[in-house]
């Protein structure tokens, strides 16, 4: 269903105070292309890259074999099936948590969505934001705290 390599890759570059972000790829004539792309469209392809990755662990998860290898029967042995009530819990788990990031302020939220889904460091989201590490560091750092409180709160 999925190969092993992303046919394109991301890089995000930064001069003299701006910052450029590009896509590259090689199309099926092995013609290899970079084009720069704005940073909705660049937060777009890193959006697509965390749900391919989900795709991808789906599919290893519910792939049906048709005969038991020793391979199949080693991995069932390390990584045994969850029950339907730790499935249950983990699935009240994220809406909880998916309903206490909602709770958020806009920027908080964009923030820590930006740090924690994505990947970005500080320096990135601030640059992307234009504003400073610390403004970053402190919105993250306070949504962190308060989607605690808001679990601890639903617990």
């Amino acid at each position: 269903m999925f190969g092993n390599a992303n046919n394109y890759t991301l890089r995000m570059e930064i001069v003299e105070g701006i910052t450029r972000c590009y896509v590259s790829f090689t199309d099926g004539q092995a013609i290899h292309y970079e084009t720069e792309v704005s940073r909705p469209v660049y937060l777009e392809f890193l959006h697509f890259i965390k749900v391919e990755r989900s795709l991808r662990h789906w599919n290893e998860r519910h792939r049906e074999y048709s005969e038991l290898t020793d391979e199949t029967l080693c991995n069932r042995m390390l990584h045994p099936q969850r029950s339907v009530e730790d499935m249950a819990l983990d699935s009240i788990r994220s809406e909880q948590l998916r309903l206490a990031i909602k709770s958020l302020p806009e920027i908080r939220r964009r923030r820590f969505v930006l740090y924690h889904e994505f990947g970005l460091t500080y320096e990135q989201i601030a640059e992307i934001e234009g504003c400073t590490f610390q403004a970053v560091a402190k919105a993250v750092k306070n949504a962190e705290t308060a989607i605690k409180n808001f679990l601890e709160n639903q617990g």
